[in-house]
């Protein structure tokens, strides 16, 4: 009994430890971790909705969202090729500048998820869209996507 209770003791101090050790900025925004129902999902939308394949170039993958989220996937596993999404200098060709796609972090329920995406072709040139995804044996598919914006 006394063992149990130095390790009970041990153990908790070791977490008030951790806990006062570890210094976070209340303000900043905590990274949504990728899962590998995510990358499932933003492959589905990205080959079955955008109809991204070796043949039809990604465009460069920027982060979305509140939190700045960017899905960190093994895209090639699913014959995708996403390229980071980087600012390039103000005198790139517009049409290169503003070329992106974006995808927000799933949002989970009972019966599937629920995505909001992004996609820039140039300038006023783009569309957002919130997809519906489903589980079944195959995996992951898009049941449809609905337009949410236009430029």
């Amino acid at each position: 009994m006394p063992v149990a209770n130095i390790l009970v003791l041990g153990a908790a101090a070791l977490l008030v430890w951790a806990c006062a050790s570890t210094n976070l900025d209340a303000n900043a925004p905590v990274p949504a971790k990728t899962s590998a129902n995510d990358c499932a999902i933003i492959a589905a939308i990205a080959k079955e909705h955008y109809k991204f394949d070796p043949k039809n170039t990604q465009p460069p993958l920027k982060a979305s969202g509140d939190s700045a989220w960017r899905p960190a996937c093994d895209f090639s596993a699913s014959g995708l090729k996403f390229n980071n999404y980087t600012d390039p200098t103000p005198s790139a060709d517009p049409r290169e500048r503003l070329r992106w796609v974006a995808f927000q972090k799933p949002v989970y329920d009972g019966n599937g998820a629920t995505v909001a995406t992004e996609i820039m072709h140039g300038p006023l040139a783009g569309m957002g869209y919130e997809c519906r995804v489903l589980p079944g044996f195959a995996g992951w598919t898009v049941g449809e996507c609905k337009t949410s914006w236009v430029s």
